[in-house]
């Protein structure tokens, strides 16, 4: 497409000419064979994305705000205790949708914007009150941090709690082994590191989950998301018979299968180790050039996306210049920091030579912001880690 612009923001992000070409087949019934099988297969293909084999997976139209309000209407009854390890942006709506449902809500907070909470407050809470679920947000798109989802999972579990895990900036991109780790439910959307276009809500549960979800005394306050409707589809698309509860998104789908395929060809592990290479150049080319990065540390970064302070001297008219250079970046989200920082996605489909096109476009919006630097010493950090 003439004069099209990199898109480099953390979602939706590029895509594959092979999922494009599947948006673009003509739509099928959500009921003939061949989408039976394609959207079987994509169940099945979840579960080695997610590292879940014994997971329960669920496709939904719908964003990543869907799946977080399907795991809370199908695990939380009034009443229930809800901890929230609370990074950012994201934490805060899960916060609000446990509320929604009837939960009594406490929040472990990070003392500052760009840290997270560490596993001895998050252990504490435990300890100190009476909790069904604790939600995490493995990497909040507002902040760039990342928690580890390992040792905090595994601090849940010894006290009987189910942790739901927000991966939807996290799942295909970073490191998450589901039924390893002892996690009870991952969630994402189609539009970040899974590489499809925005539209599918995507869940995984593991038995633990489900124990829970059919020991409810209280129905499910949520018609659309109510697993009692869902589950019979989702096991009759896998057995590959015709089923119905709502239309699903059939193209998304296609595009999904054909996405999930790609990412086990890649493989999890080098997929992973892939993202964090990208994330490292780019990491070092903003240091390069003297921009301070939102997280506090590098092993509370994202290897997604990063979250970059603008310069001294500078503000969001940084991102025009940056789009006058060929590549449109986000600004900020999280509320304190909203106009001091732009976002950087570099997750899916990307690779070096978009991440150098990223930083080029970078360093001649500087310029253009009258930020001195010396020009090209980004561009060289970031080879040093790319050749």
């Amino acid at each position: 497409m003439k004069n099209r612009k990199l898109l480099m923001i953390p979602g939706p992000i590029e895509f594959t000419p092979e999922v494009l070409g599947a948006m673009g087949l003509p739509t099928t019934s959500h009921v003939a064979p061949n989408f039976i099988n394609v959207c079987g297969e994509a169940l099945e293909l979840m579960r080695q994305v997610f590292l879940s084999p014994t997971g329960q997976p669920f496709i939904m139209a719908g964003s990543g705000t869907l799946a977080m309000d399907m795991a809370a209407a199908n695990l939380i009854e009034e009443g229930d205790g809800v901890l929230v390890v609370n990074t950012g942006y994201f934490s805060d709506r899960f916060a609000k949708i446990a509320q929604r449902y009837g939960a009594k809500v406490t929040e472990v907070r990070a003392s500052v914007v760009g840290d997270v909470p560490s596993a001895d407050d998050v252990e504490k809470a435990l300890k100190s009150g009476s909790f069904k679920i604790m939600t995490l947000t493995h990497v909040d798109t507002s902040t760039a941090v990342c928690v580890d989802i390992k040792k905090l999972a595994h601090i849940a579990r010894s006290y009987g709690v189910l942790s739901v895990v927000d991966g939807v900036c996290s799942v295909a991109g970073e490191e998450l082994r589901q039924d390893e780790w002892g996690v009870d439910i991952a969630l994402t959307a189609s539009q970040k590191a899974i590489g499809v276009p925005p539209g599918l809500a995507l869940v995984m549960a593991s038995p633990k989950a489900m124990e829970a979800f059919r020991n409810r005394t209280s129905p499910v306050r949520n018609f659309y998301a109510d697993w009692n409707e869902w589950l019979p589809i989702m096991k009759a698309y896998e057995e590959r018979r015709p089923s119905y509860f709502g239309t699903p998104a059939v193209n998304l789908v296609w595009a999904l299968n054909v996405s999930l395929k790609q990412i086990g060809e890649e493989g999890m592990e080098k997929r992973v180790a892939r993202h964090k290479r990208i994330s490292r150049a780019f990491k070092d080319a903003m240091r390069a050039l003297g921009l301070k990065q939102v997280p506090l540390s590098d092993e509370k970064s994202a290897t997604t996306l990063s979250g970059v302070y603008y310069p001294d001297g500078t503000d969001s008219s940084l991102l025009k210049h940056i789009g006058d250079a060929g590549v449109i970046v986000a600004g900020g989200l999280h509320p304190q920091i909203k106009d001091k920082y732009f976002r950087v996605g570099h997750m899916g489909a990307v690779n070096g030579s978009d991440i150098l096109s990223t930083i080029g476009a970078i360093e001649t919006a500087l310029v253009k912001s009258n930020y001195k630097f010396d020009k090209g010493r980004g561009l060289q950090a970031a080879a040093a880690i790319l050749e």
